[in-house]
């Protein structure tokens, strides 16, 4: 589509150009005959004047063919032929009169009106064919990009549907949360995780209807996430990003790393035997690493499992790839492949 698109510009940009070569087809006959007409005439003053008429005959074909083809790609629509037909004769019907007119005021009578008829009958098939080609193309590409703009749309909704699953899912895990440290009777940590939990949730809320953020984005959001969990669990979880500066610039789909850090907290044990510690880190392909020690529940817990499958056909969607989930060792790695940079 965008090659056609560029080929729609190029014609626009170059009428005149086209209008050019289309008036050397028409005039090929005065081409032709021009060195042969040059041998009948004895004064040189009628060898100026005949070559001068040409160049007029010649130049008005040009112009001619200009001006319609200008006014059909700005104006003409249908892709009925017929209409494209109709109204360039129209158009060369006054571009016949105009140039009558012209020959008359100059007394330059042209003597061969046979030849004229019929390439003004050239002026006006070949107008209305180039016409109506750019007009189809030119619908071909509208039809494509709102086919284009239609695909984004849903794909946007089905993101955002995809998105919005996640929100409840962790609403409720912090509601539990909030339970256990209150049960514990410690103010202090549950103020604490109640005031880092709210920039969690103005994050998610503020992500509603983008597709996607910045590594850093994501990154600052694991930031206050740490903290909440820190409060939780305290020592028995920690979680190191290693991402350069530089390429925290890069985009991914926003509320990428939520699912994956819930993951490790849901499906494995944390206690002081059990460590868990998260590394985010960045490979020299530009993908995401997340890895976490693998401390299995002795009763698996009840789950819908689509955390991961979200992710996945989100990034399908987004990104153009999937997601690569796997148990190296001990440890669960999940590879994110990143965007371009954001401008």
């Amino acid at each position: 589509m965008g090659v056609l698109d560029k080929d729609i510009r190029v014609v626009k940009e170059k009428t005149w150009l086209i209008s050019l070569l289309l008036a050397f087809f028409v005039a090929y006959p005065n081409n032709a005959w021009l060195v042969c007409d040059l041998e009948w005439f004895v004064k040189p003053e009628d060898v100026g004047a005949y070559v001068a008429f040409y160049f007029f005959r010649f130049g008005f074909f040009w112009l001619l063919i200009w001006l319609i083809l200008k006014y059909d790609f700005k104006k003409m629509t249908s892709i009925v032929f017929a209409k494209h037909l109709w109204k360039n004769l129209l158009l060369t019907l006054m571009g016949f009169a105009v140039y009558e007119v012209l020959t008359f005021a100059f007394k330059q009578f042209d003597h061969f009106l046979s030849i004229l008829f019929f390439q003004f009958i050239v002026i006006w098939l070949v107008t209305a064919f180039v016409s109506y080609i750019y007009v189809l193309f030119d619908n071909q590409v509208k039809k494509e990009k709102e086919i284009e703009r239609l695909q984004i749309e849903n794909l946007e909704s089905r993101c955002n549907a995809l998105t919005n699953q996640i929100n409840p899912h962790f609403f409720f895990n912090s509601l539990n949360g909030i339970s256990s440290l209150v049960r514990k009777k410690n103010d202090e940590n549950t103020l604490n995780y109640i005031n880092e939990l709210s920039d969690i949730f103005r994050y998610i809320l503020q992500s509603e209807g983008r597709s996607l953020v910045t590594l850093d984005d994501e990154l600052k959001f694991v930031d206050a996430f740490s903290h909440v969990m820190q409060v939780r669990y305290g020592a028995k979880m920690n979680i190191q990003v290693d991402v350069p500066e530089e390429k925290r610039d890069i985009q991914l789909p926003v509320l990428s790393l939520l699912p994956l850090l819930e993951n490790a907290t849901t499906h494995n044990m944390i206690d002081s035997e059990h460590i868990m510690n998260i590394n985010i880190s960045l490979d020299k392909h530009d993908v995401l690493l997340v890895s976490n020690p693998v401390y299995p529940k002795l009763t698996p817990p009840v789950t819908n499992g689509t955390g991961l499958k979200n992710l996945d056909v989100r990034f399908e969607m987004m990104m153009g790839r999937h997601i690569q989930a796997e148990k190296q060792g001990d440890k669960y790695v999940v590879k994110l492949p990143l965007g371009s940079r954001s401008e």
